[in-house]
């Protein structure tokens, strides 16, 4: 079900009550029973309508909570992380059909993005964004490298005990500071890439175990979704290499914090696990 839809349809319903009975309902409830309590729906719609269209206001044009339901973003991110994405960074939107009614910034390499899948629209992903329209991006023996710059990058620990199969990494991409898993045996590497414009190009914190503009569009070609083939380049079973961008109009919101931590329903929230995301 389509939240968004949901409330905005119970926003303008409420809304067109409460606005009739302010003009109309009142008045001749007034006149011809001398009453002034109203109906049942009535009463309810001035009661709900001030809630729900702050709520739509906030939701659509300045924050949006989102819960983190996989590792893909680890150690960035913990499944059961209750997130704060900021709508206004990436432009003003109309809710429901996303129309663009303000631009206000584009996303710089560095951020996680909110963005909706674009193989299902009806999904939220979260990714790190790695190329931005013009960069060349390429990832070879774990190093990710942006318009031919190495990202800089520091080992922190081998095998941490929070992830013992993998190697945990400071990386600092534009200006994001922050820590990558990697796992030593696995690698997927790709050679330079030019995002197009009107595209981003999306990976997880989690380098090794993230579906992410790499893996997504499983080498079919879905120019509508964002599945390009990349020319003049084929794996070592010489197949065409794809790989999946983000369109810019299924961008979200910018994640700044995490503002509380619930893996699990019967367990208690955490709220000292409040912190911005780098």
């Amino acid at each position: 079900m389509d939240f968004a839809l949901v409330l905005v349809v119970a926003t303008f319903f409420t809304g067109a009550v409460w606005l009739l009975d302010k003009l109309f309902f009142k008045k001749r409830r007034q006149q011809f029973s001398g009453e002034t309590k109203p109906g049942l729906i009535v009463e309810y719609s001035n009661s709900f309508f001030p809630v729900l269209a702050l709520v739509l206001v906030l939701r659509s044009f300045l924050f949006e909570p989102f819960q983190i339901p996989s590792g893909s973003m680890l150690p960035t991110l913990k499944v059961g992380d209750f997130i704060l994405v900021n709508k206004f960074s990436y432009g003003v939107h109309l809710p429901v059909i996303n129309k663009e009614i303000l631009e206000v910034d584009d996303p710089e390499v560095g951020d996680v993005a909110v963005f909706r899948y674009p193989l299902d629209q009806r999904l939220n992903y979260i990714k790190r964004v790695v190329g931005t329209p013009g960069d060349t991006v390429s990832y070879a023996n774990k190093m990710l490298t942006v318009n031919g710059e190495p990202v800089g990058r520091e080992l922190l620990e081998k095998y941490p005990s929070d992830a013992p199969g993998e190697w945990l990494w400071k990386e600092t991409l534009g200006e994001a500071e922050h820590e990558v898993y990697n796992y030593p045996p696995r690698t997927f590497d790709f050679p330079d890439i030019q995002v197009p414009e009107g595209y981003y190009f999306v990976m997880g914190d989690n380098r090794d175990h993230s579906n992410d503009s790499r893996f997504w569009c499983q080498g079919e070609v879905k120019d509508s979704s964002g599945c390009l083939l990349i020319p003049g380049y084929f794996n070592d079973r010489g197949m065409p290499l794809v790989m999946g961008f983000v369109p810019e109009e299924n961008l979200v919101g910018k994640a700044v914090a995490v503002w509380m931590h619930w893996p699990e329903l019967l367990s208690l929230p955490d709220f000292t696990a409040f912190r911005r995301i780098e």
